[in-house]
Parts: C-alpha cells; structure tokens; sequence
C-alpha cells in the first residue's frame, strides 16, 4: 500500500514476463527439431547428393518456419520512444521511460520500461496485450485493463485501438491482419504441396506450387500495406513525445521469404525445360529415360507420355535375337555417361 511506501493502492504489481513469445518458441522448437533430425541422417547420404539435400532442406524448413511464424507475429507495424510521462491515474508523478508498440495479425502488444526500472518505490516493467483475433473481445480485454488500473501510457495506447476510438484503427487493422493471416494459411498450404509434389516425380509442378507460395506471401504484403495506410492519421503523443509506427521485422522477412519462393519457383520451371536432367540429379531422382518412352514437356511432362509405336521406329524391327542380345550386352558393359556436370 503507499501509506506503506511500497506501491499505489489497488495496482497489481508487473506480472512476470516470458522472454520470448510462446507461439513462437513452440514453432522455433518444432522446425528445428525437425532440422537436427534431417542432419542426424544426413551422413548415410553418399557422395554430392548428401549437399543438395541439405540444402534443399534448410531451404524448405525455413520457408515454412517464416510462414508460421510470422503469422503469429506481433511485429508487423512497430514503434518505440523514450520519453518523460504520467504514470498512472491520480498521481501527479512523472516518470522516464522507454514505450514500445508492436501491432500484430492478431492484436497489439504494448510494453512500458522505467529508465531505470525502478522508479517510485516500484518495478516499471509491463508487457501487456489485447487482442482481437479470433473472437477476441479486446474492448472486454480494455475495460479489465481500466479494472486492473494500469498505467497511463499503456491504456493511453490501448484506448487508441479500441472500437470506439475516433482513430479508426481497430477496424483498419482488424481486417488487415485478418485477410493477411488469411493469405499466409494459403500459402502455408501451398508450402505443403511443393514438398509433395518434390518428392515425387512431377517437378516442375513443384516449382509452380513454390511460385504460389511466394505469390501469395507477397499478395499478403501488399494487402497489409493498403489496409494500413487507409487509416487516419492519429498522432500518439505520450509526454513530450510522439510515437511513430513504421513496418517491423516480420513485414521485411515475409518480403525476403516471398521474393526467395518465387526466384527458386522460377528456377525449377526453367531447369524443367532447359536442363531436365540436372534438375532430376539435385533432386535425387533417376535422370534415365525409357527407352520406349519419350517424354513432351510440351503435352505436360512427366504427367504425359507419348508411346513410340513399331512402325515409327524401324531400327527396332527384324533383328535377330544373337545381334539384339550382343547390343544389349554392349550396352550393359558401356554405360552412357551421365552429361550434367555440378
């Protein structure tokens, strides 16, 4: 109590915090759980595949980690300043510290640190969020922040946020985050597909499924862009300070991450059509062909086979069984050469 000297009446002390986001340390764990076991096996692969299949691995964990990732990230729009303010309602104390907002798919995240923490006979260090994704109610989560009586800058922000407030951002960022949470799923789903269809003998579709996972990252992107430069300008003016939002590391990442799928998916089309071979040999797959069958790149590839009939093939008619059975061993003994050099 402050008749104490210990903290103001009725205020919940700082609650402790997490360093890092759970969700995200979940995915982290997971992903690279996933990683150490592809290196545990890695030594029973032979020769120069063993490097083209870990980096088509690390490749392929990273896409989907960000994907994940980001999607539960709260640093999409961010913001921080030092400045000297109020720190909680009827009280004429002022105090220095550093106020951070991180606006997120799912809800905004405002942090306030005391320099130094500790100021007031008390411990500045509050971590708080609301959400709204979901069925989030965040102006239920808003009023029981009133209830709790936190302070002044963080309900200064939170308020900013609310569906009430003249601002307008809940509404613009509400449907930002949810039509681009939307689109990441997509292509998360896409991600899925371009490991099956990698693993199996149809690449170039493969690449075109990777092309669509960038796609759709970067069509994200540009929807949380328009959505958010929609709304009004509303300066957050906390003491002697303006907090200014720009885009954080999750927007930047998703950019690289985007740009990254669509240059490999570009990269498989065209070594499907000028280099089929290699792109079989880095992909492990075998790069023979059938002697009776060719294969159209231009009827659908591998999914479309053009059978050779008798007629159209004359050296295969009339030969006789002793001169077909020493070419066969001529060529069991003389392998041809495999042509893609790495």
């Amino acid at each position: 109590m402050a008749a104490l000297g210990q903290t103001f009446p009725f205020y919940a002390g700082p609650k402790p915090t997490f360093p890092m986001d759970t969700t995200l340390a979940v995915i982290l764990t997971i992903f690279l759980t996933a990683l150490v076991t592809f290196v545990v096996i890695l030594p029973g692969i032979r020769g120069k595949m063993r490097l083209f299949w870990l980096l088509r691995v690390v490749t392929s964990l990273f896409i989907g980690a960000v994907i994940l990732a980001v999607n539960f990230s709260s640093e999409w729009s961010v913001g921080q300043v030092s400045t000297n303010t109020s720190y909680k309602a009827f009280s004429a104390e002022w105090i220095s510290a550093n106020v951070g907002l991180r606006v997120g798919l799912r809800g905004v995240n405002i942090t306030l640190t005391g320099t130094p923490v500790q100021q007031l006979s008390e411990t500045i260090d509050y971590n708080e969020e609301f959400t709204w994704h979901l069925g989030g109610n965040y102006a239920q989560e808003y009023a029981k922040a009133l209830e709790k009586g936190l302070p002044d800058p963080v309900l200064y922000l939170a308020e900013k946020f609310t569906p009430n407030s003249p601002c307008d951002l809940h509404r613009q960022y509400g449907l930002a985050g949810h039509y681009t949470s939307a689109l990441l799923w997509v292509a998360f789903l896409c991600w899925l597909l371009t490991n099956v269809m990698l693993s199996m003998p149809v690449l170039v579709y493969g690449g075109y499924m990777l092309l669509a996972t960038g796609m759709f990252q970067l069509l994200a992107l540009f929807f949380f862009s328009m959505a958010t430069s929609l709304a009004l300008s509303c300066p957050l003016r906390l003491g002697t300070a303006t907090l200014h939002t720009h885009h954080g590391s999750a927007f930047w990442i998703t950019l690289t991450t985007g740009l990254l799928c669509v240059l490999l998916g570009l990269a498989v089309a065209v070594a499907h059509r000028m280099q089929p071979r290699c792109l079989k040999a880095f992909f492990t797959q075998s790069a023979e062909e059938d002697a009776v069958l060719e294969w159209s790149p231009e009827e659908g590839g591998l999914l479309s086979p053009r059978y050779q009939s008798v007629d159209e093939n004359p050296k295969t008619q009339d030969i006789p069984l002793s001169e077909a059975s020493s070419e066969t061993c001529c060529q069991e003994e003389s392998p041809q050469e495999f042509d893609c050099a790495f």
